[in-house]
């Protein structure tokens, strides 16, 4: 009996947890911002059990509390409940996505830190949240080129000298090869008028009229 109550109740959290809502900023958790811009703060979540009278939250650094809203179910959108007067509410619900982002505009110095995205399901007992860090620059900062640029023109460099490498040792082979015919050439011919000239077998020089009779 208690070997199957123990894999009951581990069924029942295994379910539990593959059912269980999920909370997403997307693929990173850092997002830059230009001092005086608006910044799109993303955040959407999943359940595969559905949801009513599910409350979000953002909270700067842990603690303030800059988004408020309640979503009735996923036929509607959600409802404000309170939040900070720089502060947009851009996502929607009915869609495909659960997606409750934010949009902070006139960005700060001072808004750099960390952004939590807080979600409460009634139908779960335990709130989910995921957190992404805003860091605020004075401006963009124009990535160096000039070494990238060395470099590919070494790389450049070296490659065309090795072609120019090849086509040359191309040429030279080409080169010696008709020296080296030329040469055979001269070797057979040479031997040829040797043997003329010294009466071999096979030369001119016997081939003699037939005595006569």
């Amino acid at each position: 009996m208690a070997p199957r109550l123990l894999a009951a109740l581990l069924g029942l959290y295994i379910l539990t947890i593959a059912f269980a809502l999920e909370v997403s900023v997307g693929k990173t958790n850092t997002v830059m911002a230009l001092n005086g811009s608006d910044i799109l703060l993303p955040c959407t979540f999943t359940t595969c059990i559905g949801f009513q009278d599910l409350i979000f939250t953002w909270y700067f650094n842990s603690t303030e509390l800059i988004y408020h809203g309640k979503i009735k179910s996923k036929t509607s959108e959600p409802i404000l409940v309170g939040r900070n007067p720089r502060v947009e509410f851009v996502g929607s619900t009915t869609g495909k996505d659960n997606n409750i982002s934010i949009v902070l505009k006139d960005v700060e110095l001072s808004d750099a830190g960390r952004y939590t995205c807080h979600v409460h399901n009634p139908k779960e007992k335990k709130a989910h949240n995921a957190t992404i860090f805003l860091t605020v620059v004075h401006k963009m900062e124009e990535t160096d080129n000039t070494v990238t640029l060395i470099i590919v023109g070494v790389v450049g460099g070296l490659i065309g000298l090795l072609i120019l490498f090849m086509l040359v040792k191309r040429v030279v082979l080409f080169i010696i090869k008709k020296i080296q015919d030329g040469k055979k050439e001269c070797l057979v011919s040479s031997s040829g008028n040797d043997n003329t000239e010294n009466g071999l077998a096979g030369s001119k020089a016997e081939q003699k009229a037939p005595p006569k009779a």
